[in-house]
């Protein structure tokens, strides 16, 4: 079996690769990475890419077909990823994870890949009052990078003559330690913040919902479904991935690590202007298909195993929010070295 994973180098892809050598512990893996985010590694004991037969540098914007041959399997993580990103370079949000996407997607049919994982999200329900979202109940993507998922989502439902089994996955908030770890995640950004400062500042009124998952039940989410036969869920499919009772308000959030790291003061903002983007999800057909793969870690491992790695890299950063562990100033850094031109391609 020959695997092909973009974007390995990033928050997510580490769990993916470990995830998927050993479930596969004789499949030919092969990443695809820009190398935006090579460099932040966090605690890692050796590079996660060794997993990897082989790993090659590129823009997904500038895909080489030949990559394709003799692939079984593509599993998309590669992305803008996160909602200031795509505020700050809304263009290249639509070039990467839509338009370079959709050509992905169009060249692994073309190439004769059997099975194309997409990692969508949740985000896109937007601002969603009532009951929690299910697959087909209408989407209200507030932001270029949620935008971009419901394109990329769209484009599949649409060109998929049926060679391939194609499954978009649509995460939950992602949360939980990782090699290459992110701090611009609610869950992650509250573990450190009462680390570094002994404080949480909930900057709004902390009533928005958030469905949170943790990235190894993430990897665990896309090993099921590279493994999913068209009889479970169709040739082409659309689900939500995550854990029906991990639907939290974000008050919640900064309480349960207050409760985890003993000491911690919790702020709210109570007349804070009402977040918008807001949503409680319903997880029930990912259960049913995939009874084996439902997530399985609590949130207070996540917070725990947060923790521990960050005391294990000597983390007290009281700024960490101007450090490279946000990716948008890792971008930013990038270009104010000249090392990334505007639309982020390698100068």
């Amino acid at each position: 079996m020959r695997i092909l994973v973009t974007g390995p180098m990033g928050y997510v892809g580490p769990g993916v690769i470990r995830q998927l050598r050993a479930r596969y512990p004789d499949a030919e893996l092969i990443g695809f990475d820009s190398g935006y985010f090579a460099h932040n590694l966090t605690g890692a004991s050796r590079l996660p890419e060794a997993l990897l037969d082989r790993l090659h540098f590129g823009d997904i914007r500038d895909f080489p077909p030949d990559l394709l041959d003799g692939v079984d399997a593509v599993v998309h993580l590669a992305a803008i990823s996160n909602d200031p990103m795509g505020k700050e370079f809304e263009a290249v949000t639509e070039a990467i994870n839509e338009k370079a996407s959709i050509a992905l997607a169009q060249m692994a049919q073309e190439r004769g890949v059997t099975t194309f994982v997409f990692a969508s999200s949740c985000s896109i329900y937007g601002a969603a009052e009532g009951n929690p979202r299910r697959e087909t109940d209408a989407l209200n993507p507030l932001t270029a990078y949620a935008r971009s998922k419901v394109a990329m989502e769209n484009a599949l439902r649409s060109s998929n003559a049926g060679r391939m089994t194609v499954t978009c996955l649509r995460f939950a908030t992602a949360c939980g330690m990782s090699d290459r770890l992110r701090l611009d995640l609610v869950l992650n950004d509250f573990v450190a913040s009462a680390l570094a400062t002994g404080e949480i500042t909930v900057l709004s009124d902390g009533t928005p919902w958030r469905p949170l998952i943790d990235v190894s039940d993430m990897a665990r989410a896309i090993e099921w479904a590279i493994g999913r036969s068209p009889d479970h869920g169709g040739r082409f499919l659309v689900v939500n991935a995550g854990n029906k009772a991990a639907n939290y308000q974000v008050r919640e959030l900064a309480e349960v690590v207050a409760t985890e790291l003993p000491g911690t003061k919790v702020s709210i903002n109570r007349d804070a202007p009402p977040d918008k983007r807001s949503y409680q999800v319903d997880f029930s057909m990912f259960a049913s298909l995939a009874p084996e793969h439902i997530p399985a870690v609590p949130l207070k491992t996540s917070v725990q195993n947060l923790a521990s790695g960050l005391r294990g890299m000597g983390f007290a950063d009281g700024d960490f929010r101007a450090s490279p562990l946000m990716r948008l100033r890792t971008l930013k850094h990038h270009i104010q070295q000249g090392r990334l031109s505007l639309d982020l391609r390698w100068q």
